[in-house]
């Protein structure tokens, strides 16, 4: 299994360790923090746009296609009294010069990424303390 780090350096601030990597979160001013990173919940809807996007752009560079103006706009939807994300939406901009034949596999490739498919498969979660 592996392990990620979490870290509390002050303030609303909550800090991971992966991978070699420090991510560092923030709430936003009006949430008590200092707005000086994304709170964790925009780095979760920005890694399924980010997810969606990389597996676009391997699609493009594996059949040797061009990916200037390549753009994923997402938008989301919440449930005004949970909070909880209820529809995510993703709007491919396809490069000029797209071949059309290409769009509907351009967007079944960006539909296979790792986190949206691990959202329609969701893990166990399990929450311990020592």
């Amino acid at each position: 299994m592996s392990e990620m780090e979490i870290t509390f350096p002050g303030g609303k601030k909550v800090n991971a360790q992966w991978h070699g990597f420090e991510i560092r979160t923030d709430q936003h001013a009006s949430g008590g923090g200092e707005g000086s990173a994304p709170t964790p919940f925009d780095l979760f809807l920005a890694s399924l746009g980010t997810c969606a996007g990389i597996f676009a752009l391997g699609f493009l560079q594996s059949r040797g296609l061009g990916a200037e103006g390549l753009k994923i706009t997402a938008s989301f939807e919440q449930d005004p009294a949970t909070r909880l994300l209820t529809r995510a939406v993703l709007k491919i901009t396809l490069p000029k010069d797209f071949p059309p034949k290409y769009k509907d596999a351009l967007i079944k490739a960006a539909g296979q990424c790792l986190v949206k498919r691990t959202m329609d498969n969701p893990p166990e979660f399990e929450v311990t303390a020592e």
